[in-house]
């Protein structure tokens, strides 16, 4: 298999025109982008402009009614969403949702596919020490911060080839959003390759390489956080931080 590469850097993930609907509703319009191998690149937008349609439609949630998904050159766009994660894509999903029946030990383990060299019950305790003294804690006991650490360790645990979070930030306090932002910063140098939806402006700056912004279900910019003017912002992003 050969792998596409963009000015030095293999694409993990691609998005080509992507058109989604729900029911007759028309979501995403032509929806185009990129995720570079061992980058974090963000999806900004307001409330209800198809960022997590986007992220739903790669997961095969949402089926598209045209356009690509090509994940490592291999089309997943018709595939069901197990599929999908079996070729390599993982959801840290909008709010969260772990099992709140399972403990913390049974959440993690639902999702665990072994590889060689990849992330381990061991290697996910090393990196959120809370999991592991709250190991035998039920899933519904657990904080939002410590939810927050289990659904990502969960989504880790499957190996994945792309990692896509939506609105990690969610209903954190600022010092979990800190956190979130080290744990993104520490997955990003041990190489794994990310997709970030956020509405938490300052999160996504810190931590994006590369950004799209969508309004009404149409990318609307592309570019680095430097190309990002306040007139842009001011415009599409309402500056919420």
């Amino acid at each position: 298999m050969t792998s596409t590469l963009v000015r030095g850097r293999v694409l993990v993930l691609q998005v080509k025109e992507l058109n989604t609907f729900y029911g007759e509703s028309h979501i995403l319009h032509d929806v185009s982008l990129t995720v570079k191998k061992g980058r974090v690149t963000v999806l900004l937008g307001r409330n209800g402009m198809g960022k997590t349609t986007t992220i739903h439609s790669i997961m095969g949630m949402v089926p598209p009614k045209k356009g690509e998904i090509l994940l490592q050159n291999k089309e997943v766009q018709m595939k069901p969403s197990f599929q999908v994660s079996k070729s390599g894509v993982a959801l840290v999903p909008q709010g969260r949702r772990i099992f709140s029946n399972l403990t913390v030990k049974e959440n993690l383990l639902t999702t665990h596919r072994q590889k060689k060299g990849g992330w381990t019950l061991e290697k996910i305790y090393d990196m959120f020490p809370r999991l592991k003294e709250r190991e035998t804690s039920m899933g519904g006991n657990l904080s939002g911060g410590e939810q927050q650490m289990l659904s990502i360790g969960r989504a880790l645990l499957t190996n994945p080839s792309v990692l896509l979070l939506d609105e990690p930030s969610e209903g954190l306090s600022p010092l979990m959003v800190n956190e979130v932002i080290a744990i993104i910063k520490r997955l990003k140098e041990e190489g794994l390759t990310m997709l970030l939806v956020e509405q938490n402006l300052s999160m996504a700056l810190e931590l994006a390489d590369h950004i799209y912004i969508l309004n009404k279900g149409t990318v609307v910019f592309t570019g680095s956080k430097e190309e990002m003017t306040n007139e842009i912002k001011n415009k599409y992003l309402a500056l919420s931080t």
